[in-house]
């Protein structure tokens, strides 16, 4: 690999680490997908399998011969020692590198790596039975938490309203574990054309034209109880998860076919989103043993 000792944390090609927001690295090369910084050598492993190009690396001196190292080698194998050889490796010791990021790097490994283009929802949805709808979801720790408990509970994919927390965002990645490399996702562009005013972005009626049927997870004296079997034998389900803090818009409950809740005690009414799409993965799932 090429090796670079860093002497100036001045040097530009540092700013991506260093210096640049998540929304102007998302657009670095606008119009085209940016980039992201994905954090440790498991998160770092799992963007590389799933096809994810780097751009360069930010590493501790003394993690090349440990976890580090070990993802370095893997880039030669994936695109050749001569390709993997015009890869910068930025390298330093901590101190260093943590006055350069502002923060103690997890396991002594960054990466910056190319985004992907997203599939339409059209494309998206073709072949999937089980999905979840992340609507307005904006702390990215609950958005990778809900990528690992799908990944881990047979969800086919994800949909995120573009008020969500990008599942690119270092946190979000980490928390996931990598998963948001595994799990299929994309982002909803809303349908400023959609006649139906209780959808006025138009993804419930997207969902509901592609043979979903869509559920709400919402405190409603409508809903029924997670474990309904007439949503359960549905052969395609969507599930709808809320804002943190205001969950999902009356407008969207009403467009979905049913209104789910999880049954609670000791008078709690409600739970943390990344808790509760845990729950109702695990219920929805067909294979669970």
């Amino acid at each position: 690999m090429n090796i670079i000792n860093i002497r100036d944390l001045n040097d530009e090609r540092l700013s991506l680490y260093a210096k640049l927001s998540e929304n102007q690295l998302r657009r670095y090369f606008e119009p085209e997908p940016g980039v992201f910084v994905a954090e440790s050598p498991n998160v770092i492993e799992r963007a590389l399998n799933a096809g994810y190009e780097p751009l360069s690396f930010l590493v501790e001196t003394e993690a090349i011969d440990k976890e580090a190292g070990v993802i370095l080698e893997k880039v030669s194998k994936i695109y050749g020692k001569e390709k993997a050889e015009e890869i910068p490796v930025f390298a330093a010791d901590f101190e260093v590198l943590k006055s350069l990021t502002g923060f103690p790097m997890v396991r002594g490994l960054l990466a910056v790596m190319r985004r992907k283009v997203l599939s339409d929802i059209n494309i998206f949805c073709e072949g999937k039975k089980n999905i979840a709808v992340l609507y307005d979801i904006e702390n990215p720790s609950n958005v990778g938490t809900i990528f690992r408990s799908a990944a881990a509970l047979g969800i086919d994919g994800i949909i995120l309203t573009k008020g969500s927390s990008d599942p690119l965002y270092r946190r979000a990645a980490r928390v996931s574990m990598g998963t948001v490399f595994q799990i299929p996702w994309t982002i909803h562009e809303p349908d400023k054309k959609s006649v139906n005013t209780d959808d006025r972005d138009g993804l419930m009626l997207k969902l509901a034209d592609r043979g979903f049927v869509t559920a709400a997870m919402a405190l409603s004296d409508n809903s029924v109880n997670i474990t309904d079997e007439n949503f359960k034998n549905s052969e395609k389900k969507a599930i709808i998860l809320g804002n943190e803090g205001k969950g999902l818009p009356e407008n969207v409950i009403r467009s979905c076919n049913n209104t789910l809740k999880i049954p609670m005690f000791h008078e709690v009414d409600s739970l943390n989103v990344g808790i509760a799409a845990a729950i109702v993965f695990w219920e929805i799932n067909e294979n669970k043993k």
